[in-house]
């Protein structure tokens, strides 16, 4: 069903605060920031592009931007900046991102048109940010499994995500492995949530749909949505068995009323709490 009628025309970065129970996510493009309190829309409007967040407390959020990292107060919309990355290249932009379960924050960086190999996968930890994947394409699919040993994410032009070892700082160790092709099915993984079983929940770019992978990389469930172009998923609501899921109308021609909408899915799966991030 429709969550919210707003239209993005590049819907990122979903996730839901546990202390304000509430989704909020991102309309990158729109550089805006969207929720709904007791059901009414509300938004916060930026002077740059922002993708993704990780919550630090109930009214502040650490945000990735175009210009690197920064600090949004919800109660009155102010930025302050933490850190400039990447501020002096003007191809690139923030792309994905999601708070870790030992308290850091991944954030991805792209060419603003997708150029090849222009983009990059970084972690913040306890004021220490670190560049971890360079070059990449389109970095997406940044999660974590219920442990925190894990971390996948993918490139979504090559259609392939990987997963890596991390150890008890969350810090990556050893080498990356493939964890699902899937160019074969000319498929396209965007923004990726896990569940409380492990499983990859994925939002396939042009499929309308998330798709959750085993462990082993079998595909178990197809959540369908409205929008063609889904983007990102996030669990919320009660029990967190909600999935919310973005999607944009960017590069699509006359785009009917259903794209760019945020959709709201009754999945049957339990989510896990979205960490806090540790300043």
């Amino acid at each position: 069903m429709i969550h919210d009628n707003r239209q993005c025309r590049l819907g990122e970065g979903a996730f839901w605060h546990p202390e304000r129970r509430q989704f909020f996510w991102f309309d990158i493009k729109g550089k805006r920031l969207l929720s709904q309190d007791d059901g009414q829309p509300v938004e916060w409007r930026f002077d740059r592009m922002a993708s993704a967040a990780g919550w630090i407390d109930r009214d502040r959020l650490l945000i990735a931007t175009e210009t690197g990292l920064a600090i949004l107060s919800l109660a009155d919309g102010s930025l302050a900046d933490v850190a400039a990355v990447e501020a002096d290249n003007p191809a690139t932009r923030s792309n994905d991102g999601r708070a870790d379960p030992q308290g850091g924050f991944w954030f991805s960086t792209m060419g603003r048109n997708g150029e090849a190999g222009l983009g990059a996968i970084y972690r913040y930890y306890r004021g220490e940010i670190r560049r971890l994947v360079a070059p990449v394409t389109i970095p997406n699919s940044i999660c974590f499994s219920p442990d925190g040993g894990t971390v996948h994410y993918s490139d979504t032009e090559g259609g392939i995500v990987w997963r890596q070892g991390l150890d008890d700082q969350g810090w990556p160790v050893g080498e990356a492995q493939v964890f699902l092709d899937l160019s074969a099915q000319d498929w396209s993984p965007d923004g990726a949530v896990t569940d409380a079983e492990g499983g990859f929940c994925c939002a396939i770019w042009g499929q309308g749909a998330v798709i959750r992978f085993d462990a082993q990389g079998r595909q178990t469930h197809r959540f369908d949505v409205g929008g063609r172009q889904s983007s990102c998923p996030s669990f919320g609501g009660a029990d967190l068995s909600d999935l919310l899921v973005t999607t944009a109308f960017d590069g699509i021609e006359d785009p009917d009323p259903a794209q760019g909408k945020t959709y709201l899915v009754r999945t049957g799966l339990t989510g896990l709490p979205e960490p806090q991030v540790i300043l």
